[in-house]
């Protein structure tokens, strides 16, 4: 359980980027952003009090003050200004003033990183039911449509996308994957499947009724597929980083991310991934535990600790780690397994 707690606490970097002028003067010779209650990190409930340094004298018009690409005051350069900070996402944020001075517009920044309010909450498991699973299948992504259960398998000449009898551990159809690519996370959305490769840099979309495959797409800065899931209108997809990103179902495209932070520190390795009740459940890569993600700040409120699962399967030299989280609807309910596991566990979720 502790490997999801490694602190990675960022120190915050002072940056800067090139005058938008014909100054030779670099930005950070001219200004730089002030702020009067600094710290390591801030929490959502901080406001942020900045002001401008004005290191040579320059007669400036007005200076504006942007989190990321977010434009949050403005005004003159003498005036300190309050930010909040209660609506931005956790993790590291830029933090720009863009400064208007003699007909010329710099910019200074420096980066801050934002920590959740609180500490998640813990959670355990009870096995309620056991069914069979196919031992050879390194799982990487798992969800039902309806009672059909589909997953995606990895490996290099091993991967492979499957509609499975969740009960019998029955593969009711299977499609197989290029030997040049290791399957990675799936999520269905409007009768689709989109399946992840893991470094080739390539996704799948197929018809969920028979897998025939429909479109081919491609990464962008996400570099790596791990994890995907989907809220009925956004696919999010993991990369093996703290990173999750938002993608446009239809063209692919991606559209921001969430980085995932509890109230001390990032969780990075975010693998196989399941959208529950409004929240990201998030499978943490070699940790027996999943997060709890708000989707929107990217605050891990809770996780569940699944230690003692893996002994619960036929051990074997190629047994691997947990992967593998199914949501069919019910309250408190997940449908759990891992790489080259033989079982499928229905298991009920409980504050620790």
């Amino acid at each position: 359980m502790k490997s999801i707690y490694n602190l990675f606490f960022f120190t915050a970097l002072a940056l800067s980027t090139g005058s938008c002028g014909d100054s030779n003067e670099r930005p950070q010779e001219l200004f730089s952003i002030e702020i009067g209650n600094k710290k390591k990190a801030y929490r959502p409930a901080d406001e942020l009090q900045i002001s401008l340094q004005n290191k040579k004298g320059r007669s400036i018009d007005s200076v504006a003050y942007f989190i990321a690409e977010n434009r949050l005051a403005g005004g003159m350069a003498s005036e300190s200004v309050t930010l909040p900070l209660q609506t931005q996402p956790l993790g590291s944020r830029m933090l720009t003033a863009k400064v208007y001075a003699e007909g010329e517009i710099f910019e200074v920044s420096q980066v801050i990183l934002l920590l959740s309010d609180t500490a998640p909450v813990l959670y355990t498991y009870e096995i309620l039911e056991r069914y069979p699973h196919d031992q050879e299948a390194y799982t990487q992504g798992l969800e039902f449509r309806g009672d059909i259960l589909y997953e995606s398998t990895g490996q290099y000449q091993h991967s492979t996308l499957r509609k499975t009898n969740y009960e019998t551990g029955e593969v009711l159809q299977q499609v197989d994957l290029k030997d040049t690519y290791f399957g990675e996370g799936l999520t269905i959305l409007k009768d689709k499947v989109y399946q992840l490769t893991w470094r080739e840099n390539t996704g799948f979309v197929y018809n969920a009724n028979d897998l025939s495959r429909i479109q081919t797409f491609q990464y962008a800065a996400s570099k790596e597929g791990w994890g995907l899931c989907n809220d009925g209108a956004t696919l999010y997809k993991s990369d093996g980083t703290q990173r999750i990103w938002r993608l446009d179902p239809t063209t692919l495209e991606e559209q921001g991310y969430i980085e995932m932070y509890t109230h001390k520190a990032r969780i990075k390795s975010v693998n196989e991934m399941e959208w529950v009740d409004g929240k990201i459940y998030a499978n943490i890569y070699e940790a027996e535990g999943i997060a709890i993600v708000n989707p929107e700040s990217g605050a891990v409120e809770g996780v569940i600790d699944c230690s003692g699962l893996k002994e619960e399967v036929t051990q074997h030299p190629d047994l691997n780690v947990l992967n593998g989280i199914a949501y069919k609807g019910e309250p408190n309910i997940l449908y759990l397994t891992g790489k080259n596991w033989d079982q499928l566990f229905k298991v009920r979720i409980v504050k620790k």
